[in-house]
């Protein structure tokens, strides 16, 4: 069975009913699922007949998100290609990097980033130009450039697909968040996207829901969370370029969106909006966190102030976003987990001899099921390494279980530090700086010392209006926990590095922080 022609199944299912709304583009903005389905046709067609496009090689996207990313991942579907988009908030360089890497055969980019195109289009392998084929979303157009909406709005092309393409195929590459070390490109083949869907449909999607759009679509948590399992379920799927708190919330009223996904700093960007409490929360079932542990106190004031709950999910660009799920039920009385793993599974959480370990204690989140990638683009050693001879998949976060079974992350395996010979947990101390009503946002890092070898080292930015010591911070702390927990310093920031996924970059941290 040729699984990856999305759209021409939800045309077949769900044709009239409205697929995405691109909020960009206004009252344009607005496709029905068989609208989706002729432009991904139109796109595929065109790549493959001017474009040269076969099965397996890969297509380039430098655009910020729109119904153009879905057109260019349903394409590269019913094509058997492999779609790669870039991050757009990355440099030049960078983005060359990943060109020389995985060599796109076409490239599709926006008019803003017209200069960064050209640099790309530079680039060579083998002594020959790696592009051969280049579509511009709008003017300006680089020369020998196609106009892209000349290629999805003109005659309706014929119906294409591949029949040869399996669920063993890759459909996209997409890059780890590399908030530790250098980003790798996860291999995601249609049999992980088949598996991550159904891990989040039976966690209660419905086909009228409607969703928001808003991280960068060339995530995971862009395009894996909410976006494609609602679109195989009928939903609505509304896309906004970028995110601002003022836009989500007039977007969740007009849109009526009824599931949400953010990370925590957008929750709490959100609460702070002078509009928060007179915003209409009516047509929300529920919202979802996931990046970083949610706040009591956050999950309390939209609770408090618009009955609305929270379900906190856990995932990763290798394994997919529907990995753990804590539902609603749970969410305020189990603050801080993660939850159980979702139903296509299995997890344990394992010592340094690969053994689990007993409840309560602390060792290494390992992870099998369906929902695996394939191994990194070009990097076959990283893959070796991150899968072990049983096929549990290494996913270097340190977490424990507790006695019912839920799951909690301690943190990540290289951003543990020791102390006087006690290991110290950064995201436990995160955790505890979080309930200060000062903090807005927190980072825990370990540093060098004389006597004790590291300590931690607490990295705060403290809440529009607010006004917190380094001491008070300090003390707070050492209510909750341990002596050899506690930091010995507390910094304070205007704004955190973050990756574009949302979380906070400790390795940027610890370098603006080096001697």
């Amino acid at each position: 069975m040729f699984i990856g022609n999305w759209m021409e199944r939800g045309e077949r299912y769900f044709s009239d009913a409205l697929a995405v709304v691109d909020v960009a583009k206004g009252e344009a903005g607005r496709f029905t699922y068989r609208q989706m389905n002729r432009r991904a046709d139109a796109l595929a067609a065109h790549l493959r007949d001017v474009g040269g496009v076969r099965r397996g090689d890969r297509v380039a996207l430098l655009a910020t998100n729109g119904v153009e990313v879905l057109d260019a991942f349903f394409a590269c579907g019913k094509l058997g290609a492999v779609f790669v988009p870039l991050n757009w908030r990355a440099h030049a360089r960078e983005c060359r990097e990943v060109i020389e890497l995985t060599s796109p055969r076409a490239l599709i980019y926006g008019a803003e980033f017209r200069d960064t195109a050209a640099a790309l289009l530079a680039a060579h392998a083998h002594g020959q130009p790696i592009f051969q084929h280049v579509l511009a979303l709008g003017a300006p157009e680089l020369p020998g450039a196609v106009a892209y909406d000349e290629v999805v709005g003109g005659e309706a092309a014929p119906p294409v697909s591949n029949e040869q393409v399996s669920e063993e195929d890759i459909v996209c590459l997409l890059f780890t968040g590399g908030t530790t070390g250098p980003a790798k490109a996860a291999q995601i083949s249609y049999r992980m996207i088949a598996w991550n869907t159904l891990n989040t449909v039976v966690h209660e999607l419905a086909r009228g829901d409607v969703t928001l759009t808003h991280t960068p679509m060339f995530h995971t948590g862009g395009l894996l969370v909410y976006t494609l399992p609602l679109l195989t379920l009928g939903g609505t799927v509304v896309i906004m370029q970028r995110w601002t708190a003022e836009d989500m919330l007039t977007l969740i009223e007009r849109e009526r969106v009824s599931v949400l996904f953010c990370v925590p700093t957008q929750y709490q960007t959100m609460m702070a909006s002078p509009r928060f409490a007179s915003a209409s929360f009516r047509s929300v079932r529920f919202l979802t966190s996931g990046g970083a542990p949610l706040p009591l106190p956050v999950i309390e004031a939209y609770r408090q102030t618009h009955g609305v709950v929270f379900k906190q999910g856990f995932g990763m660009t290798e394994f997919g976003p529907g990995i753990f799920s804590l539902a609603a039920a749970e969410a305020e009385a189990r603050a801080g987990s993660i939850g159980k793993p979702n139903y296509f599974v299995d997890a344990r959480v394992v010592g340094d001899d690969g053994a689990p370990v007993a409840a309560g204690e602390v060792g290494e989140l390992v992870l099998k099921g369906p929902s695996a990638c394939s191994g990194y683009f070009g990097d076959p050693a990283a893959s070796r390494e991150a899968v072990d001879a049983e096929g549990w998949f290494h996913t270097g976060d340190l977490a424990r279980i507790d006695a019912d079974g839920f799951y909690y992350i301690v943190g990540r395996k290289k951003d543990m530090f020791i102390s006087g010979g006690e290991n110290v947990y950064p995201l436990e101390i995160e955790r505890v700086l979080y309930e200060h009503p000062a903090v807005a946002q927190c980072a825990v890092i370990g540093v060098p010392h004389g006597k004790w070898g590291e300590v931690g080292r607490a990295v705060v930015v403290r809440k529009a209006g607010a006004e917190v010591s380094e001491s008070e911070l300090l003390a707070h702390c050492g209510q909750s926990l341990a002596r050899y927990k506690v930091p010995r310093q507390v910094v304070f920031m205007d704004a955190l590095p973050v990756s574009p996924a949302g979380k906070i970059l400790k390795r940027e941290l610890l370098r603006m922080m080096a001697p």
